[in-house]
C-alpha cells in the first residue's frame, strides 16, 4: 500500500498550492484507511492512528467523512466497514499502489506495437496502461471506461471506440447489453483486463456482475488476454467472475505478490510476470 504521504515518483511542478497538497494528503490518507478497513472489516481509532501516523482527532474526522460518504458505520472507538468486500471508489483506488501500477503498465506497454487494436477495461491499473501506450503510432483503442476514453480522445494518433452502455460512478465503466453488442463487432489484437481478484480456483473476479459480463465480452474478442493487477489483488475472490485462469495468456503484477499465490497460479498454468 502506497503511503498516504504521497511520496510517489511524480515531480512537483512548482505549481502546487498548500490547499492542493493538503487535499491530496487527505485523499491518500482516506484511501489508506479504507484499505485497512477492507482487510479487517473493522478498525479502532488507535489502530488507525498507529498505521497512519496522525492524531486521533484526524482519524475521527476521516471516519466521519467516510461515514457521510456511506463507506463505514462508526462504532464506539472505531468504525466498521458498511459491507465487507465493498467496492472502493475509483477516486480512492487510484492513490493505492501507484508506483507498482506504473511499473506494471510500463511492462504491459512493451506488448503493444504500432498499428495494434487494443481493448482496455476500466480500472486504475488499466488507466496507467492506457497512458503508457498513448503515444503508439496508429493505435486503435476499444474501451468501456469513460476515464480512459477521455484520456485517449485528444490523441491524434489514437482511433478511439467507446462502447456506450450504462455508467457506474464507482468505476467510471460502461456496461450492459449496449456495451456488449458494440464489443461483439470488433476483433482485438490484445486486451488489457483490470480485476479486483485473482485466484487459482476462482479465476479473475470483480465486484459488479454487469461489468464482469462486459469485460468478459472484451476477453472473448481478443487474440491475446493480458491481466494487469497489483499484488493486493492476488488471493482475492470477489462477487462476479470475469473469466477463468485458462482464458488469460499473461498476468503482470508487482514483486510484492505473495509467493504462495504466485506459485499456485503458475502451477495452474498461468504465465505470471512480476515487475
Amino acid at each position: 500500500m502506497e503511503g498516504w504521504s504521497g511520496k510517489d515518483q511524480r515531480r512537483d511542478t512548482g505549481q502546487s498550492t498548500p490547499d492542493v497538497l493538503g487535499a491530496r494528503k487527505t485523499r491518500l490518507r482516506l484511501a489508506a484507511a479504507r484499505e485497512i478497513l477492507e482487510r479487517g472489516g473493522r478498525a479502532s481509532v488507535e489502530e488507525l492512528v498507529a498505521a497512519l501516523g496522525v492524531s486521533a482527532a484526524t482519524v475521527r474526522r476521516d471516519l466521519a467523512r467516510l461515514e457521510r460518504e456511506g463507506h463505514v458505520v462508526r462504532s464506539h472507538g472505531g468504525a466498521v466497514l458498511l459491507e465487507r468486500g465493498f467496492e472502493i471508489p475509483i477516486s480512492y483506488r487510484a492513490l493505492s499502489q501507484a508506483a507498482e501500477k506504473r511499473r506494471i503498465a510500463h511492462r504491459a506497454a512493451a506488448l503493444v506495437s504500432d498499428g495494434s487494436v487494443v481493448g482496455i477495461t476500466g480500472g486504475t491499473t488499466t488507466m496507467e496502461v492506457a497512458r503508457a501506450i498513448a503515444n503508439t503510432t496508429d493505435l486503435t483503442v476499444v474501451t468501456n471506461a469513460l476515464d480512459i476514453g477521455a484520456e485517449m480522445a485528444a490523441r491524434r494518433n489514437v482511433r478511439l471506440v467507446l462502447t456506450g452502455g450504462t455508467a457506474r460512478t464507482a468505476s467510471f465503466e460502461l456496461s450492459g447489453p449496449i456495451a456488449e453488442r458494440t464489443i461483439h463487432d470488433y476483433n482485438l489484437d490484445l486486451v488489457f483486463v483490470g480485476v479486483d481478484g485473482v485466484d487459482a480456483m476462482a479465476g479473475f473476479t470483480t465486484h459488479n456482475d454487469l461489468e464482469a459480463r462486459t469485460n468478459a465480452a472484451l476477453v472473448q474478442r481478443a487474440s491475446k488476454v493480458v491481466v494487469v493487477a497489483d499484488s493486493t489483488k492476488l488471493g482475492q475472490v470477489k462477487f462476479a467472475r470475469i473469466c477463468d485462469l485458462q482464458d488469460a495468456d499473461l498476468l503482470i503484477s508487482d514483486e510484492g505478490a505473495p509467493e504462495e499465490q504466485v506459485g499456485l497460479l503458475r502451477s495452474a498454468g498461468l504465465d505470471v510476470v512480476l515487475v
